[in-house]
C-alpha cells in the first residue's frame, strides 16, 4: 500500500507565508505587553513606589539627617501611636468629617437643582452651564486667594455686603467659630461645576419617553423627579460621591491658603495636619507626617470598597 507524504508547496515568489496561529497568538501577545509596559512603568513609578515609601516613612523615626543619608531605625507602630495620643488628633478627625460632609452635601445637593435646571434645554443654557465650569477650571492658588480677599474681615467684599444691609461684620478666616465654614463655602464652590458635569450627563442618559410616559399618567413634576429621575440616576450619583468624597478628604490648598488649619488649629483637618508635622516646622516630623497620610489613603480605600460592594449587590458592572 503506498503511502503518501506531505509536501509542503514552495512559497510563491513574491507572496508571503501565512503565519501560524501559534506564531500570530504570540505576536500578539508580544504587542499587548508592549502597550502596557508604559502604563505599568507609569503606575509603579507614581503609585506603587510613593505608597511604599510613604508607608516605609511612617514605620521609622526619620530625622532631616536620615532622611537624605539614611539609616532611620525601624519604630513599628511607634508613629501611629503618637498620632493617635497627640491631642491635635482627635479635633483633625472631627474638623476633617465635618468638612467632608458638609461640602459633600451643598455640592451635591446645588450641583443636583443646577443639572436639573439646565437640562430644560432653555435659551443660553450652554453658554450658563460652561459659565459655572469657571471655579472648576481655576487653579485652587486662584481661587482660594480669590476667597480669602472676599472673607477678609476688614476689606472683604462679603462683609461690606453685611455693612450695607445693616449687619455686623464677621470674622471669616480669623475667628475659630467661622474659619471651618469658611473653608467649607470655598470648597463647595469650587466643587459645584464638577457635581453639575456629572449629574447633567446622568440626566442626559435617561430616556425623556419615560417622563412623557408618566406625564400622560398624570405625575407632576415633583413624582416624576423622585419617583423616576433620582432612582435612574443613583448609579452616576453614587460615583459623583465618591469622587468628592476622595477628593474632599484630601483637600489642602484651599484650607492651607486661607487659614493655614487655624486660627489655634480651629480649622486643622487630617490634611493639612500631615502637612504641618512633615514639612510645616523647622523640626519636621516626617514619620508621623506619613502615618496621618497613610490614615488619609486606608479612609479613601474603605469607602471606595464600601461603594464596590453596594454597586455589585444592586447588580452594576463592577
Amino acid at each position: 500500500m503506498a503511502v503518501r507524504t506531505a509536501t509542503r508547496a514552495p512559497a510563491r515568489a513574491g507572496v508571503e507565508p501565512t503565519p501560524t496561529p501559534a506564531v500570530a497568538y504570540r505576536g500578539g501577545r508580544w504587542a499587548a505587553w508592549a502597550f502596557l509596559l508604559p502604563l505599568v512603568l507609569y503606575l509603579l513609578a507614581f503609585y506603587a513606589y510613593p505608597l511604599y515609601r510613604n508607608l516605609e516613612l511612617s514605620l521609622r523615626h526619620y530625622t532631616v539627617r536620615s532622611f537624605v543619608q539614611g539609616g532611620a531605625p525601624f519604630t513599628g507602630l511607634a508613629n501611629y501611636r503618637a498620632v493617635f495620643d497627640d491631642p491635635t488628633f482627635g479635633p483633625a478627625v472631627a474638623h476633617t468629617v465635618v468638612f467632608t460632609v458638609a461640602s459633600l452635601a451643598f455640592q451635591f445637593t446645588i450641583g443636583l437643582a443646577l443639572a436639573v435646571f439646565f437640562h430644560q434645554h432653555f435659551r443660553l443654557s450652554a453658554t450658563l452651564r460652561a459659565l459655572f465650569l469657571v471655579p472648576w477650571l481655576l487653579p485652587l492658588i486662584v481661587s482660594s486667594s480669590a476667597w480669602s480677599w472676599m472673607l477678609n474681615s476688614d476689606a472683604g467684599v462679603v462683609n461690606a455686603v453685611l455693612r450695607s444691609v445693616g449687619l455686623a461684620p464677621v470674622n471669616w478666616l480669623t475667628s475659630p467659630d467661622w474659619s471651618l465654614v469658611s473653608v467649607i463655602i470655598a470648597n463647595v464652590w469650587i466643587g459645584i461645576p464638577f457635581n453639575l458635569v456629572l449629574l447633567y450627563s446622568g440626566l442626559s442618559g435617561i430616556p425623556a419617553q419615560i417622563h412623557e410616559a408618566a406625564a400622560l399618567d398624570g405625575a407632576g413634576a415633583w413624582q416624576r423627579f423622585w419617583r423616576l429621575t433620582f432612582p435612574l440616576l443613583r448609579p452616576v450619583s453614587a460615583i459623583t460621591l465618591l469622587l468628592g468624597l476622595v477628593y474632599t478628604l484630601k483637600v489642602f490648598d484651599i484650607i492651607w491658603i486661607m487659614t493655614r488649619g487655624g486660627p489655634a488649629d480651629s480649622s486643622t483637618t487630617l490634611a493639612t495636619w500631615s502637612y504641618q508635622l512633615g514639612f510645616g516646622s523647622a523640626l519636621p516630623r516626617f514619620g508621623p507626617g506619613a502615618a496621618v497620610g497613610n490614615l488619609l489613603i486606608v479612609a479613601a480605600l474603605v469607602f471606595g470598597l464600601v461603594y464596590i460592594r453596594a454597586l455589585r449587590r444592586q447588580g452594576g458592572p463592577a
